[in-house]
């Protein structure tokens, strides 16, 4: 390989590193109609992946990487195209498919990242399947935690979420997320520590 064509693709590399940072300060904009909460495309994608990883690992034939993959890169086109919620895509037609190749052009890797996202898009895979249920699940845990919080709104949403999982073990984290409150997992509240606060150790001489 020239070492000229080599630097053009470390530059070409540079500038989608640049792009993927746009997720970071893409909002999702469902917000506005429920009301309350907020969180970026890489906020969203961060845990999206996360659950993923759960969700896989709960599926013995399941590719795990391949599971991770379409988590962490299924909204990548957000950066270009902007989040669109269930409203805007109404009026709204976002052609991603040329956003996605326009963003990995010359990319050695391109195609992967271009098959992983169309593969998530077609959901025909358990991969596919899990991926996207990691997606709802993520939208359903900040959903509770809206509810929880004082947002009537958020339980009807919560019921649409809920009716578009289709694997078993997702329905399963879905059916726990709903029985517990989001604050549980650090607020004990009849531990004592929350009265009398930490122990002090006792000083020996």
């Amino acid at each position: 390989m020239p070492a000229s064509y080599s630097d053009y693709m470390l530059k070409r590399v540079t500038e989608f590193l640049f792009e993927a940072g746009m997720l970071k300060k893409t909002p999702r904009t469902g917000y506005q109609f429920l009301g309350s909460g907020a969180e970026s495309v890489a906020d969203h994608s961060f845990r999206t992946t996360v659950i993923g990883y759960v969700l896989a690992a709960l599926e013995p034939e399941a590719d795990r990487n391949r599971v991770l993959l379409m988590c962490l890169l299924h909204d990548l086109p957000e950066a270009r195209t902007g989040d669109h919620n269930y409203v805007n895509k109404r009026y709204v037609t976002v052609d991603e498919s040329k956003a996605i190749k326009d963003q990995v052009r010359e990319l050695a890797f391109g195609n992967e990242i271009i098959a992983l996202i169309s593969e998530f898009n077609a959901g025909d895979t358990l991969e596919a399947r899990l991926s996207k249920d990691a997606d709802q699940l993520d939208l359903i845990l900040e959903l509770k935690q809206a509810l929880d919080t004082g947002n009537p709104n958020a339980k009807d949403w919560l019921c649409f979420a809920v009716r578009r999982l289709v694997t078993e073990n997702a329905r399963k984290l879905a059916e726990e997320i709903l029985s517990h409150d989001s604050t549980d997992w650090w607020f004990e509240k009849n531990a004592e520590w929350w009265v009398n606060g930490p122990k002090k150790p006792i000083e020996t001489d």
